[in-house]
């Protein structure tokens, strides 16, 4: 299969809780928050801030819980309260090489590993002008590490996710569109770029 393993953000950092907790996060104080970082209220930096504090003031879909964490810590708070236990193992996706182009991937001999459980909980990188991740747990995905190996040799250990039911999905979503299924017709999975995060029981 064809893939592109890539940063979908530019690596921004988490702040420190205390800072992050003392910044606001709502669309109702977006000039605050624009002039707070110095950023064009015109600019695309500042359109990608706008829909990422939407996307995290929309409700949670049927049978999930979500979040936008601000802070490594609340992270690690919303997904271990999520799933219930500390014991928690977190997958990401890694490549050997980094500026790996677009390449052929086969499975390598070891295969694939279901992760535990049958609580996930996945965190997507959001672009903002500090590390943001949105976060929902669900316990209609399933989660599994998948070790390939690219055309050129590059070796990857990816994160992948499987949700198996998708009937309360916006019925425009993309993934509809490039499968060409409807909302509850079949299950929806797809590789996690290697700057967003999966948790589950490890126990």
């Amino acid at each position: 299969m064809k893939l592109h393993f890539a940063n979908t953000i530019s690596g921004a950092s988490f702040l420190p809780r205390r800072a992050a907790d003392s910044i606001p996060f709502s669309s109702t104080r977006l000039r605050e928050i624009l002039d707070r970082f110095s950023v064009e209220p015109n600019s695309a930096e500042a359109a990608a801030v706008k829909q990422t504090l939407r996307d995290c003031e929309e409700p949670a879909v049927r049978g999930e819980r979500k979040t936008c964490t601000t802070s490594l810590e609340a992270m690690v708070e919303f997904s271990t309260s999520s799933l219930g236990t500390t014991k928690v193992k977190v997958a990401s996706t890694t490549v050997s090489k980094e500026g790996t182009p677009a390449q052929e991937y086969t499975v390598a001999a070891s295969g694939v590993r279901e992760m535990g459980g049958k609580e996930l909980v996945t965190c997507h990188a959001e672009p903002y002008a500090y590390a943001i991740f949105y976060c929902h747990a669900t316990s209609t995905s399933r989660g599994y590490e998948v070790d390939m190996v690219g055309k050129d040799g590059t070796t990857v250990e990816a994160a992948a996710v499987c949700h198996t039911d998708t009937t309360a999905w916006n019925p425009e979503h993309v993934a509809f569109k490039v499968l060409d299924i409807k909302p509850g017709s079949a299950p929806v999975c797809h590789f996690l770029p290697h700057d967003h995060v999966v948790w589950s029981r490890s126990d």
